[in-house]
């Protein structure tokens, strides 16, 4: 009732986030409204109520809070009344709730209308990201069931690097400082993991790695990584308008890419055909590129490559696909989200060559984890398996990088804390594994 009132002291049109004078209308008619309304509330509850109007208003109503809070790292909003966030890594159920679906629908048109997008009956799906980066994804019925749903993966405002990883225990300062050589030496890295287990963010870090005189071009559906280096080119993929016209998918920017004269391709994620793309650059002189793509472990991501491959159209056989992989990626970063909430690097692989019609896939570090209560906290390091990788005169190579000679030895050196024990000394280094 006191929203109806508000709207003709302001132009709801404006009605935005970045709107400061419609803002500043508001606040200046709230309390004639309030008394116009015969409504008389304490100053603090007051101070509330205009709050949560302005929201309603200028922001996303009921989830703002959530977007101003800098514990929530992703809202999920499943239904009108059913409201969840998701808090170090686990999912919390809390009790804001919209008034109907109609309540949602209109926070969804707010975020996707000024964006040129459309959201209805024909068209029930759609993406998007709010001004700040943060991803959106939005679900209306038939398509929902239940009521209209919406997905909003914030985007980080502090930009993590290796010592915050180190601080979050998901690597080691030793492994930290081999990454960053991998890097620097013109590795080609595919980062892998699943859903929101942190694979932006450690390529987002990786990718800081790059010299300051290299020209890079990223690549992404959604533009979210920050480079801060000067040679930098972000491009992003543009779903099609309304009449299905403007597509730009990320095969189109990958091949575009090519042509102009990268030092290096980032992929923020490969999902389909672009991949076969990436694998042409990453053997035509384009090396030390980086992507992600999900998958549960490092082998199921050779998998995922042949099948993305395979879907470009051309009739390879698996073979050829494999042998472009062998020479085009030389390591694969898996990163897993712990039972915990928290996110850890689990593997480090090297993709040794092929073995008849079988790719070769050597771990070079592997998680190790500490015995520990079901609900404790999950502890442990990356230890090495001993194997030191075939890339490693690459990166001798690199004038003024040392590799530290126990780097590839088993030993508590590796430890991520000084309780971290040694491993068994009966351990011994697997053997290169067939993917």
């Amino acid at each position: 009732m006191l929203v109806e009132r508000l709207l003709p002291h302001i132009d709801t049109s404006k009605a935005a986030l970045s709107d400061a004078a419609g803002r500043q209308s508001v606040l200046k008619h709230l309390p004639q409204d309030l008394a116009a309304l015969g409504i008389s509330v304490p100053q603090t509850t007051q101070e509330q109520l205009f709050q949560q109007v302005i929201d309603e208003l200028f922001g996303l109503g009921p989830i703002q809070p959530l977007l101003d809070d800098p514990s929530v790292t992703e809202i999920m909003v499943n239904r009108a009344d059913r409201v969840y966030v998701e808090r170090k890594g686990k999912p919390v159920r809390l009790d804001i709730t919209f008034d109907d679906d109609a309540h949602v629908r209109r926070i969804i048109d707010r975020i996707i209308v000024p964006l040129g997008r459309r959201l209805d009956e024909t068209n029930p799906l759609v993406d998007a990201r709010l001004p700040d980066g943060s991803r959106v994804n939005a679900v209306i019925p038939p398509v929902a069931v239940a009521g209209s749903c919406l997905t909003i993966r914030k985007f980080s405002k502090t930009l993590l690097t290796f010592p915050d990883l180190i601080n979050l225990g998901t690597l080691t300062p030793l492994i930290a400082e081999f990454l960053k050589v991998c890097v620097i030496a013109r590795l080609n890295i595919i980062v892998t993991g699943g859903s929101g287990s942190g694979k932006t963010t450690l390529l987002n870090v990786l990718s800081a790695c790059i010299p300051d005189d290299e020209r890079i071009v990223t690549i992404e559906d959604a533009a979210e990584l920050k480079l801060f280096q000067d040679h930098v080119i972000t491009l992003e993929a543009q779903p099609p308008d309304a009449h299905g016209q403007g597509e730009v998918t990320i095969r189109d920017l990958v091949r575009n890419a090519l042509r102009m004269r990268p030092e290096r391709i980032i992929v923020g994620e490969c999902r389909g055909a672009e991949a076969l793309d990436m694998l042409q650059a990453m053997n035509t002189g384009h090396d030390g590129s980086l992507t992600t793509l999900h998958a549960n472990a490092p082998r199921d991501a050779i998998s995922r490559i042949e099948t993305m491959a395979l879907m470009a159209g051309i009739e390879f056989p698996v073979r050829v696909i494999r042998e472009q992989i062998g020479s085009a990626v030389q390591m694969i970063v898996h990163e897993s989200r712990m039972r915990d909430g928290s996110r850890k690097i689990t593997h480090i692989c090297e993709l040794a060559g092929m073995e008849g019609d079988r790719m070769l896939l050597q771990d070079i570090f592997r998680f190790k984890e500490e015995p520990a209560a079901a609900n404790a906290p999950v502890r442990g390091s990356l230890q090495p398996s001993g194997l030191r990788p075939g890339f490693i005169t690459k990166l001798e190579a690199i004038p003024g990088l040392q590799i530290p000679r126990l780097m590839f030895t088993p030993g508590p050196h590796h430890a991520a804390h000084p309780t971290a024990p040694a491993p068994d000394a009966a351990d011994k280094p697997p053997e290169a594994e067939a993917a």
